[in-house]
């Protein structure tokens, strides 16, 4: 069977799949739209304030509406975050405290936030620096979450307990709605006051309810990942519990200013139009992720997760095997893409990741992982991980490419 051959048949046999996906990209666009109507949200909204940001109305408003969406009691966006993890920092610093015990529930988590925690860096002011101590639950042999080990988990000192969503750089499978939910029970019933604090970046609208919705007390994503719907330029939230947001907050402005401050720049009308386009962007990058996964397991290749499972984030990852086929595929991706296709992705360092990346993504805004994009360490087993798209049939042309890539490389 030819490349093409192979695409068209994963594209017939994903149909029911894709109808289903749409109908919860509606009833994710049926809370928003009630949002924006509860919320009175007209063009007045989209104007901006200068300097310190005061009393800006649709950043206020858009704050309200965005903590109606996840069912929580506050958030905030703001374009001053610099990325997710800029976001889960600000969260951290904000609940933490030196004696503190901070325990990652669901194995080690991504990359980025190794120097943040401490692992590793150059003591830039980490948490291990402020004398928060860090613990590890590691995943079973299966690489699932350890909820017989959970159970016993938690003690007096452990202040937040630590949930990653997605997979990151890992081969477990990202979390469901339901296994959050689980976690939160479980580590309740051990300390009602340890807070639980969920990393959402690539998990958002994923499902029709979000942590927040199911019992967590704080979480933390990217604009420029599922919220953002492709066309916010930058920035962050934080959505939880009032107090926590606002403990967050002072450490993204400083105490006393917190929520208060923070210009938009006018920004204001991409943050709403982003967040009304989000749902039906992240649907397109799932249907992208299946076909990928269809495909590759086709040819033989592992895939996480496997084609026919439903989603819990937007990344799908595939087993490659060896450098060579990591790097033919990026090259196809880029060559594909709208920006930059003439570029060529070389393996190199980047902030805050242990090993030497190779990234392909020409995005139209610079590292938007909502917008298609494929990544991967290079390190074994040399695992590709796409994500994203802004619509699958974007994805399906790039995917012929990367086939016919990937049977050219000599291993």
């Amino acid at each position: 069977m030819n490349n093409l051959m192979l695409i068209k048949e994963a594209e017939t046999a994903l149909l029911p799949i894709f109808s289903e996906i749409d109908n919860k990209v509606k009833q994710n666009l049926k809370k928003i739209l009630e949002a924006f109507r509860e919320h009175r949200l007209g063009v007045h909204h989209f104007t901006s304030v200068t300097g310190y940001g005061h009393d800006d109305l649709g950043r206020e408003t858009l704050d309200k509406i965005f903590a109606q969406i996840m069912g929580a009691e506050a958030a905030i966006v703001r374009v001053q975050f610099v990325s997710g993890t800029h976001a889960i920092a600000c969260a951290l610093f904000g609940v933490l405290r030196p004696g503190d015990e901070m325990l990652a529930v669901a194995g080690p988590p991504y990359d980025t936030l190794e120097e943040v925690i401490g692992l590793r860096g150059n003591c830039q002011g980490s948490l291990v620096d402020f004398n928060i101590n860090y613990r590890v639950l590691g995943l079973t042999d299966q690489g699932t979450i350890d909820w017989e080990g959970l159970k016993t988990a938690i003690n007096d000192r452990t202040r937040l307990a630590l949930i990653q969503r997605s997979c990151g750089y890992s081969w477990r499978q990202s979390l469901s709605i339901t296994d959050i939910e689980k976690i939160i029970k479980i580590v309740k019933e051990q300390n009602p006051q340890t807070v639980c604090f969920v990393d959402n970046c690539y998990g958002e609208f994923i499902e029709t309810l979000e942590p927040t919705a199911v019992g967590a007390d704080l979480m933390a994503g990217s604009l420029i990942k599922n919220p953002g719907g492709t066309i916010v330029t930058a920035g962050g939230y934080l959505a939880g519990k009032k107090v926590f947001v606002e403990a967050a907050a002072c450490r993204l402005t400083a105490p006393g200013i917190g929520s208060e401050g923070g210009a938009t720049f006018d920004q204001n009308r991409l943050l709403f139009q982003g967040l009304f386009l989000a749902p039906q962007m992240v649907g397109e990058a799932i249907k992208g992720s299946h076909l990928i996964a269809y495909v590759f397991d086709k040819l033989g290749y592992p895939v996480n997760p496997l084609p026919l499972v439903p989603r819990r984030d937007i990344i799908q990852g595939i087993k490659l095997g060896s450098p060579e086929k990591l790097m033919a595929f990026c090259r196809a991706i880029q060559r594909q893409s709208p920006v930059g296709s003439y570029l060529d992705p070389v393996p190199a360092t980047m902030p805050g990741y242990e090993s030497q990346l190779v990234m392909a993504g020409g995005t139209f805004i610079d590292g938007s992982t909502s917008e298609f994009s494929a990544d991967g360490p290079l390190r074994e087993p040399y695992i590709v991980f796409c994500q994203g798209g802004t619509h699958w049939t974007h994805i399906s042309l790039a995917l012929e490419a990367a086939i016919e890539a990937i049977n050219q490389t000599i291993p």
